[in-house]
């Protein structure tokens, strides 16, 4: 990895008691399960041969600093929180069931033409992707050749991965972003390039060459 790069590594929060079955959203008060814990724990040991990991940032919801805590732990340092990696705001669908969700005729246009859909009340996927945009590119003005952390969310991880890809929005869905998982993504003075997507077990330090002396 050159020198002068900035590395962002993505980390989705862990699993919670809603994950796959409710679309919590803002939602204060939800936390990690026992898995999601776990989940932390080992993303935290997957990490820990990095070396020039500057800063851990996390958004602000429970869940996300509950998974920063463990990483930054490793690195000896205290968790960041950034309001541009918070969860989407999804309005009227927060807290609902994701099985009435797949009901609803707005289901289709979420995973065929998301670059059109607000959700009602809340976001546009075009809001998130460009906070999200946004929040990177001040994290990476502030860390200029080294290597952050930063805990997140599936959506707005998906959105920011879709525009360091160069790929349209609308192909948003064809990503998958697993709890805890990890996707890097190096910053050269040229563009971005995405390392590797929801990598759950991949040594990072390999990925990024840390491994050779």
């Amino acid at each position: 990895m050159s020198t002068t790069a900035t590395v962002i590594i993505l980390v989705r929060h862990g699993h919670t008691p809603t994950t796959g079955k409710i679309l919590p959203g803002r939602t204060r008060g939800l936390h990690l399960s026992e898995l999601g814990k776990e989940q932390a724990d080992k993303v935290a040991s997957n990490l820990c041969s990095l070396h020039n990991v500057k800063a851990v940032y996390s958004s602000p919801m429970e869940r996300t600093i509950e998974t920063a805590k463990p990483i930054a732990k490793t690195f000896g340092m205290k968790v960041q929180r950034h309001q541009g990696l918070i969860e989407a705001d999804f309005g009227k669908w927060t807290g609902r069931k994701l099985s009435d969700l797949r009901k609803l005729n707005d289901w289709e246009k979420v995973q065929k033409n998301p670059s059109l859909f607000r959700f009602p009340d809340g976001e546009s996927f075009m809001e998130i992707q460009s906070r999200m945009v946004s929040a990177i590119s001040s994290i990476c003005e502030n860390h200029k050749g080294e290597i952050v952390v930063a805990v997140s969310h599936a959506d707005t991880i998906k959105a920011f991965l879709t525009a360091a890809l160069g790929t349209p929005l609308d192909l948003f869905q064809r990503l998958h972003i697993s709890p805890c998982s990890v996707s890097p993504v190096i910053f050269s003075a040229k563009s971005p390039f995405v390392l590797a997507i929801n990598s759950t077990g991949a040594d990072i330090a390999v990925l990024l060459g840390q491994d050779r002396p």
